[in-house]
């Protein structure tokens, strides 16, 4: 698989998993285009501290951050994502 073919398919998933979270009453933006002051904000690839990468999608409510979303191919295996949850957590500043 080419690396176009994978960004087309991580451009599918972002456009489903965006319209899925507005449909769930959230406000998605990048952090351009961020409104703070939103009631429940999912910002799109939020990086973290130094050495703790990126999330797809923080969650934000009342300007506190209240988790993420990291989003796998269909099939993927959770095992051993936990080192990359406890990576993002650790990450939040």
């Amino acid at each position: 698989m080419s690396d176009d073919a994978n960004l087309h398919a991580e451009e599918r998933a972002r456009d489903l998993i965006d319209a899925q979270l507005r449909a769930a009453g959230w406000e998605v933006a990048s952090l351009d285009q961020m409104n703070p002051f939103a009631p429940g904000v999912a910002r799109r690839e939020a990086v973290l501290r130094r050495g703790h990468g990126r999330v797809d999608y923080l969650l934000y409510v009342d300007r506190s951050v209240v988790g993420v979303i990291e989003a796998k191919p269909v099939g993927h295996s959770l095992t051993g994502v936990e080192f990359q949850s406890t990576s993002y957590a650790d990450g939040l500043t």
